[in-house]
Parts: structure tokens; C-alpha cells; sequence
């Protein structure tokens, strides 16, 4: 039986489990208060369904009953035909079926929907009892997002499912990605579901970001957990000026770059198909410091160069000139006195999570090339670890999320076949490494590497590329592009995939004084505080350790 606290919208018509089902309100039930979005629940015989409003129609009986309408004056008469003539009907899709107690899989929770219920099976508006049934209640690896549009029950997101496979964050600018990016991280450290790699290209994540409303800043991963996150930097100036202490300075040596991070500069830098050959051929030939070697060269060396590879002068010449304005990047180094890529890793290892900032270098090249630089040398390193635990020769390396903005750059076409994220997002979790993408034009992302994408949250997109890319490969994908297209351009989004046991329309978890005193109660364990405490540089002051240590125990 219905829930006696739920309202009564109607009965079920028609339809069919790949188009949809019917329902016709009831005479009391006004169609204005009906959604697109909304959650319903259906009685069947055996079980109750829970469903999505995915449109909202106006009917009519007779249509005769129509041609009088200019001339209905008489407030009765309207209230009459719109209870019998006229009426509102709700298109629903089924996503679940929650089987009653003492029937077949009573204890098995909710189910997929295989089946539709019969006609006259009365509808009615879901409650917070129904949605806790299906999203389950935050636990130890259950995260509260959000909520479903005008509910106060918290919806949650499986985050160990979430991060078994990549995820993508989408929408169109100014939707709120990054917001909803900072909940998800802020998830996953709190529950200790994985250890975060930020790719910070706009300094949002770390010690602070911006917010629109009142104050125009909220606390990042860094101020939230304290001890359980380090942010690295590419700018140590623009760090110290916003504030923030960082834990490292990262520095590149030239010879720690390959040719094939090169090829991922080809599009940055203007290269044309014979100057990323000749990139490879400069490696062979100049071997380990072949780009220190190549940028210090003369131009009757490079005349000498491009005659034994068999091309025009002019093409070294012009590759000369462009690795030239790459390598005036203050954090491109001759030689490093530090391993950045080995600091980042250890730091990994230990489980704490690592926000990089970019500061005043948050240029596309410097983005592309730091970014394909560090995730390639940590993706081997897994690789080796992974192996090695397989072997029985070593424990495996703890489950890594890296997370990316502009993905399309590194997962276009074009691009996702030579790049590692093309290689890790293929991957699934094989090597204990996935993606988290955050782009407002998935249709530029392969299409292969996209439908290996787990769990989707999808803020608002009008461009129809973008909207048709989301929802591909997803069941009823036609009525939920009716829903994307609704959403509001602020705080709602539409999460569908793995980590959630159907598509649900949210508002988003407020991001605030409420939301850090909820993630003030992750506390940091004693093991994990001796742990990093022995972890500090041996390099730093007296004070940089005491102030350290203070730290892991504050937090």
C-alpha cells in the first residue's frame, strides 16, 4: 500500500518499458505543481516502482470539448471540464522496482526495472522514507551530494563505485563545476575512499577558492583537512601572495621531458607533423639531454642536424624558436637539486592528498605539459607497484583519483590515443589509477574514452553535442535530455551512472559553515599523525618542524 504520508497524483493509462509510462492527474491535483525531475512512486501488485517526471502534458478526452474554450467565462464550467474533459498526464520512466515484503527478492533493496505495472496502478509524489530506500543513508563510503529538487532528503553517492571507474564533471561555464568538483575531493578525503591528485589550474582547490556569494571566498581541501592535504606549487610568489604556506615548490629538469609529452604540445605550440618527428629523432640522436642539448644549439648545428635527418633547415630553425618560448617558464629548470615528480609520490603513498597550483602559470601550454609530464612518470611507477603486489614482491599502491580541467585538451580525438589520460581512462582501475574530468564541452572528448566514463554529474548544457555526448550509452536517454535541458543554471545538476543506483536530478549540497563542520568530524588517525610526522624534510627549521607536527594534531 501507498504510504499514507504520501499524496495521491493519479493513475497509470499507458505506455511501455522502452517509451515510458502514462499517468492521468487527478481533478485535485493542479498540473502547475507538477516538474520535470520529480520522484514518484507507482503500486504495482508485487512490487512499488520508483519513477521520474520526465514531462508534463495537457490532455483531453474529447477535443470538442476544446472548441468552447474562448467562450468559457464561467469559473464552474472550467472546473468542470478540466476534472472530466480536460485534464493534466505525466510521462514517468520507471527506474527501479522495490519488491514488497514476502515476495520474490523482498530482501535483495531495489532492483531494476523489467517490467511495467498495470493500468489504474495509482501514483503518487515520492517522500524522503522512499529516497532514503533507494540512495541508501551516508556512511562510511556513502557521501551526501545533494538533494533531489523541492526534497530535504539527502541523496548519496557510492564513492567506492564513484572511484573504481573515471568520472566526469560537466557543464557549460559558470554552472558551478568547480563546486561540485571541491564536494566531490572534499568526499572522497573524508571518507578515505582514495588519495587525490588536483591539477589546480586556476587555484580554486587548495588553501581557498572563490564563491559568488556573500564573502567571495570558501575554504579549500587544504583549510577543510589540514594535515591530510599538500599543496604543491608551480609559483611559489603567487602561493605566498594569496597566503597560501606550500608544502613544495616544483621544479622540472628539461631532461625529465620526452618527446611524447611533446607530441601533447603539438597542438599549444603550433607543431606541424614534421617538427613532432623530428622531436623523436632529436631524442635518438642527442640521447637523455637531447632538449637542453637541441635549445643550446647553433644554428650550424642544427643545419648539420636537419641534413642528416633529411629536412629543410628551416624546420629545426622553427622548432628552435618555439621550444625557446617554452622553456621561459620559470619552473622548467636546466637541472633540479629535487626529484618534484618523487616528492609527489611519496607524498601519495603516505595517503595524503596533493592539490598542484598553477598560480600565474595557468597558461594552456604550462597546464598541458606539467599535467602529461607528472601523471605519465606516477602512472608507471603504479604500474611497476601494481605488478610487483601481483607478484607477491610488494603491497599496492593506494587507489589514486587525478583530477583535470579542460579534459578535452588531453581526450580530444586526436589526442587521446598518445596521451596517458587516454591510456588510464581505457584502463578502468587496472592500475589503481583513474580520472576525474571536469569540462564544459564533453562532445570534444573521444568518444571511446567517454563511454568508459562511470559516473556523470551533469550541470546545465545547451549545446546539443554536449548534451547528446553525456547521455550516450544511457537507457532512456531521450527522456533524460529533457531534464538536462531544465535544469537551472546554478546548484542543480543530474548525476547518472555507476556510483548511484539511477539517474537523480539534485540540488547540490550547500558549500559552507555547515558543510566544513561536517567534514571537521574526519579526523586524522595517530598512526597516520607519526607517520608524516617522521615524514618531514630533514631540511626544515626547528620551528618549520614544531609548526608541522602542531599542525598534524590540530587537525
Amino acid at each position: 500500500m501507498l504510504d499514507p504520508r504520501s499524496r495521491l497524483l493519479g493513475r497509470i493509462t499507458a505506455g511501455s518499458l522502452s517509451d515510458g509510462i502514462e499517468a492521468r492527474l487527478r481533478p485535485n491535483v493542479s498540473v502547475e505543481d507538477m516538474a520535470v525531475g520529480r520522484y514518484v512512486v507507482i503500486e504495482g501488485r508485487d512490487s512499488r516502482f520508483f519513477g521520474m517526471i520526465t514531462d508534463v502534458r495537457l490532455d483531453t478526452a474529447n477535443p470538442d470539448a476544446l472548441g468552447v474554450s474562448d467562450e468559457i467565462d464561467d469559473p464552474l464550467l472550467a472546473e468542470v471540464l478540466a476534472g472530466s474533459s480536460a485534464f493534466g498526464t505525466l510521462e514517468i520512466r520507471p527506474m527501479l522496482t522495490i519488491p514488497r515484503e514476502g515476495t520474490p527478492n523482498s530482501g535483495g533493496g531495489p532492483q531494476p526495472v523489467r517490467t511495467v505495472p498495470a493500468h489504474f496502478a495509482p501514483v503518487a509524489e515520492a517522500i524522503d522514507s522512499d529516497i532514503d530506500t533507494v540512495f541508501g543513508a551516508e556512511d562510511a563510503t556513502h557521501f551526501w551530494i545533494g538533494t533531489p529538487i523541492d526534497m530535504n532528503a539527502p541523496v548519496c553517492l557510492d564513492l567506492k563505485r564513484f572511484v573504481a571507474r573515471s568520472s566526469g564533471v560537466f557543464g557549460k561555464s559558470g554552472t558551478g563545476k568547480t563546486f561540485l568538483t571541491r564536494l566531490l575531493l572534499a568526499g572522497i578525503v573524508q571518507k578515505d575512499i582514495a588519495v587525490n591528485l588536483v591539477f589546480d589550474m586556476h587555484s580554486e582547490y587548495g588553501w581557498r577558492g572563490t564563491s559568488e556569494g556573500a564573502g567571495g571566498q570558501v575554504k579549500g581541501l587544504k583549510q577543510l583537512f589540514d594535515a591530510r592535504v599538500s599543496v604543491f606549487t608551480l609559483d611559489e610568489k603567487s602561493s605566498r601572495d594569496r597566503g597560501v604556506s606550500a608544502d613544495h615548490v616544483v621544479e622540472i629538469g628539461l631532461d625529465q621531458i620526452s618527446p611524447e609529452d611533446f607530441e601533447l604540445m603539438a597542438e599549444a605550440l603550433d607543431m606541424t607533423q614534421a617538427q613532432c618527428e623530428s622531436v623523436h629523432r632529436l631524442s635518438n640522436r642527442l640521447g637523455h639531454d637531447w632538449l637542453s642539448r637541441f635549445s643550446d644549439s647553433e644554428a650550424n648545428e642544427r643545419e648539420s642536424l636537419a641534413a642528416e635527418f633529411g629536412l629543410n633547415p628551416s624546420t629545426l630553425n622553427v622548432l628552435h624558436r618555439k621550444i625557446e618560448r617554452l622553456l621561459r617558464l620559470p619552473f622548467l629548470k636546466r637541472r633540479t637539486d629535487t626529484n618534484s615528480v618523487q616528492r609527489l609520490l611519496d607524498t601519495l603513498r603516505r595517503g595524503r592528498h596533493v592539490v598542484l597550483e598553477f598560480g600565474g602559470h595557468g597558461s594552456l601550454d604550462s597546464y598541458i605539459l606539467v599535467a602529461n609530464i607528472l601523471t605519465r612518470r606516477i602512472h608507471e611507477s603504479y604500474v611497476v607497484e601494481k605488478d610487483q603486489a601481483l607478484a607477491g614482491k610488494g603491497s599496492e599502491p593506494p587507489p589514486l583519483v587525478i583530477t583535470i580541467e579542460e579534459a578535452h585538451k588531453f581526450l580530444g580525438p586526436q589526442m587521446a590515443g598518445k596521451t596517458i589520460f587516454g591510456t588510464i581512462a581505457r584502463e578502468l582501475r587496472k592500475y589503481n589509477v583513474t580520472l576525474l574530468i571536469v569540462d564544459q564541452r564533453p562532445s570534444q572528448i573521444d568518444a571511446e574514452v567517454l563511454s568508459q566514463i562511470g559516473t556523470r554529474v551533469t550541470c546545465l548544457l545547451d549545446d546539443e553535442s554536449d548534451v547528446g555526448a553525456v547521455l550516450g550509452g544511457i537507457s532512456g536517454a531521450s527522456a533524460l535530455r529533457s531534464v538536462l535541458a531544465r535544469l537551472d543554471s546554478r546548484q542543480q545538476a543530474i548525476v547518472l551512472g555507476h556510483a548511484v543506483p539511477m539517474p537523480v536530478v539534485i540540488r547540490t549540497r550547500d558549500y559552507g559553515p555547515d558543510f566544513y563542520a561536517a567534514m571537521a568530524r574526519g579526523r586524522v588517525s595517530l598512526p597516520t599523525i607519526v607517520s608524516d610526522a617522521a615524514a618531514i624534510e630533514d631540511g626544515a627549521t626547528s620551528a618549520q618542524r614544531a609548526d608541522r607536527i602542531r599542525a598534524l594534531f590540530d587537525s
